[in-house]
């Protein structure tokens, strides 16, 4: 699925953009399927927490500000379970982590019109953390993103350096926004049927959706089966193996 200079980019910038993944028909399928998935199950609330608020938005916005968010969307619609086991997605996610591919966990991330929620600069790693590398967040973009409507931004290369100590008391966890600035990273903009993948540990964040449309993005969670949890989000809950196979004493790794 992926060439050789795919994957030294991944390796060296910690994070990748996948053209065209899903084709116009599938994204269409899980986009009608989300959009009822959003109004049956999804919850909109203020989104994440923390003084980081204030550094990103002014103070009008920053009470305005929502962030609309369901996990597991694979248990909830065909299309999504569909999408979390599509063939070109699982075998690029082995190109990059190994011939085996567990799936650990499905979120929405929708920014709504206007007020969507920034996220400041952190990893994902605080939220699922795991022992190894073997961890890949791939993005499935339902919507163009864009600068205007909150893209994804990395720090490249900052996957080397493991995981990384954040701000998490009475808060969302998140790195420090005075050394960890938004500005500073690389945009990475896509179109609907990319797929943005990146690592545990790539330090990354978006900014408001200032324009006049959701922006829909869906975060598949993937693993080498042997990647231990230590703590986190679906801690103990084994995951489908959507390419090669479960090897012996990956349940045990999982926590299950």
């Amino acid at each position: 699925m992926l060439s050789q200079e795919q994957v030294e980019f991944f390796n060296e910038n910690g994070y990748l953009r996948i053209p065209k993944v899903f084709t116009p028909e599938e994204i269409a399928a899980m986009s009608r399927e989300l959009d009822q998935l959003i109004q049956d199950w999804a919850t909109t609330n203020s989104g994440w927490s923390g003084p980081w608020r204030q550094v990103y938005m002014d103070p009008e916005i920053e009470k305005k500000s929502m962030l609309t968010h369901l996990h597991d969307l694979h248990f909830y619609s065909e299309a999504w379970c569909k999408g979390v086991t599509n063939p070109r997605l699982a075998e690029a996610m082995a190109d990059l982590i190994g011939p085996n591919v567990e799936l650990h966990h499905t979120t929405l991330h929708c920014k709504p019109p206007e007020t969507g929620m920034p996220f400041p600069m952190h990893q994902d790693s605080p939220f699922y953390q795991h022992e190894g590398y073997g961890y890949i967040d791939a993005i499935v973009h339902i919507d163009d993103a864009t600068e205007e409507n909150g893209c994804l931004r990395f720090l490249p290369g900052s996957h080397k350096n493991g995981h990384l100590p954040h701000i998490t008391e009475n808060c969302s966890p998140h790195l420090p926004t005075d050394e960890y600035r938004l500005e500073d990273a690389v945009s990475c903009p896509a179109e609907a049927g990319d797929v943005v993948a990146f690592s545990i540990y790539t330090v990354h964040g978006s900014n408001i959706n200032k324009t006049d449309k959701w922006r829909r993005l869906v975060r598949l969670g993937y693993r080498d089966p042997l990647n231990r949890q230590i703590a986190g989000q679906s801690l103990g809950r084994a995951g489908l193996i959507v390419h090669g196979v479960r090897p012996i004493g990956a349940l045990a790794s999982s926590g299950s």
